[in-house]
Order: structure tokens, then C-alpha cells, then sequence
């Protein structure tokens, strides 16, 4: 069985709207159940910056992927969590248990944390990519992506099956005109008319 190419990105569309809309709902399940700011199901968890705390590194809407780590360094970018509340600042200071972070924005550190109240350490930012997240969070975010995905994938299949239609036509018109090319008698090109030999009359003998 063939698969098109544009049966292949319907398929791919579908499948990350999926795991796009997965996430999201166990990202609000774990938030508003249990509390857990960056819930991480597969091993890595993804936020959105809201504030220019980080500034120039980190602008607000930037996508976030993070990733937990056995140790930490001064230096190292991390998510940490404050009661209900996911941050995003840069490790200035170890000292013992207690860690110091601050935004590179910021002229002043942040209240001390510990190892247990960090998340994970960022390792990839993408710009923008926020907006897109936010708005699925949202019930009618998500309802609006979901319509739209359907729409496009509804007018792209529309729009293949058109196509193969008109092939399928001319392909049947072309059927038809060698049917009736067939059809038709095949005309004898006209013989002309073999001429006869002229038979001479016998002379006979002059007698003397």
C-alpha cells in the first residue's frame, strides 16, 4: 500500500497535536493537584518565561526545556520551584545546602534555596515557542488549536481528493476516445482498375 507524502504530514500533524495536548492537560492535572509547578513525564519538562528577570539571555515567551540534574554549579540556568510557582534564574552562590540564584536582570539575589526545591537545569531556550504553549494550557486555547488542525487537515484532504478525481476523469476521457477510435472501421485505401491487355486482330496473308 502507497502512502503519500501529504497522507504522512496529516499523520505527523495529528500525532503532535496529541502529545502537544497530552502534556498539556497532565501539566494542569499535576499543577493544580498536586501542586507540582514543573511536572516532568518524560524524563524532561518544558516552561515559559513570563517575566524579563533574565534578560538578555531569557525574553518573555521563550520556551524552555529542562532537565533535572544529580549536581548543580554556579553558572548553571535552573527552574526552581517557590510554593505554587516555577523561576527561572542563574545559580550566583552555593554555600553548604543553601543556594543563591538570581535573574541577570535582577540587581538583587533571591531568597535561598535547596537542591529540593530545584526543578531542573535549562538546557534549551526557543524564542517565541511560548505563546503557542500558553495558549493551549487554556481550555479555549486548546478547543481553537484543535479546530484549526481539523480545518487544515480537512481542506488538505479535500483539496487531494479534487486532485485525484480530475486524473481519474482524464484518465476515463482518454478510456472513451480509444474505445471509439477502435470503434470505427478501418477504410480500405481504393484500388485502381487493372487495364486489360488489348488482344491484336489476326491479319491474314495478302495473296498475290
Amino acid at each position: 500500500m502507497k502512502i503519500s507524502f501529504k497522507s504522512v504530514i496529516r499523520i505527523s500533524v495529528l500525532v503532535l497535536l496529541a502529545v502537544l495536548v497530552g502534556i498539556s492537560i497532565y501539566s494542569m492535572n499535576a499543577r493544580m493537584l498536586g501542586g507540582n509547578a514543573l511536572p516532568m513525564p518524560f524524563g524532561f519538562g518544558m516552561t515559559v518565561v513570563l517575566s524579563g528577570s533574565m534578560e538578555p539571555e531569557l525574553s518573555v515567551d521563550d520556551l524552555l526545556i529542562v532537565t533535572p540534574a544529580d549536581t548543580y554549579e554556579v553558572g548553571d540556568v535552573v527552574v526552581f520551584q517557590t510554593q505554587r510557582t516555577a523561576v527561572v534564574h542563574r545559580i550566583v552562590a552555593i554555600n553548604g545546602d543553601e543556594i543563591i540564584t538570581r535573574g541577570d536582570a535582577n540587581s538583587s539575589d533571591d531568597d535561598p534555596i535547596t537542591l529540593q526545591n530545584i526543578k531542573g537545569r535549562v538546557v534549551c531556550a526557543i524564542p517565541f515557542v511560548g505563546l503557542i504553549v500558553n495558549l493551549i494550557k487554556t481550555p479555549v486555547g486548546t478547543v481553537i488549536l484543535l479546530g484549526l488542525a481539523f480545518w487544515l487537515l480537512e481542506a488538505s484532504f479535500k483539496k487531494e481528493k479534487a486532485q485525484k478525481q480530475t486524473e481519474l476523469d482524464a484518465i476515463r476521457r482518454e478510456i472513451e476516445e480509444l474505445k471509439k477510435a477502435n470503434e470505427q472501421p478501418t477504410q480500405q485505401p481504393e484500388q485502381e482498375p487493372k487495364e486489360e491487355p488489348k488482344e491484336e486482330p489476326n491479319q491474314e496473308p495478302k495473296q498475290n
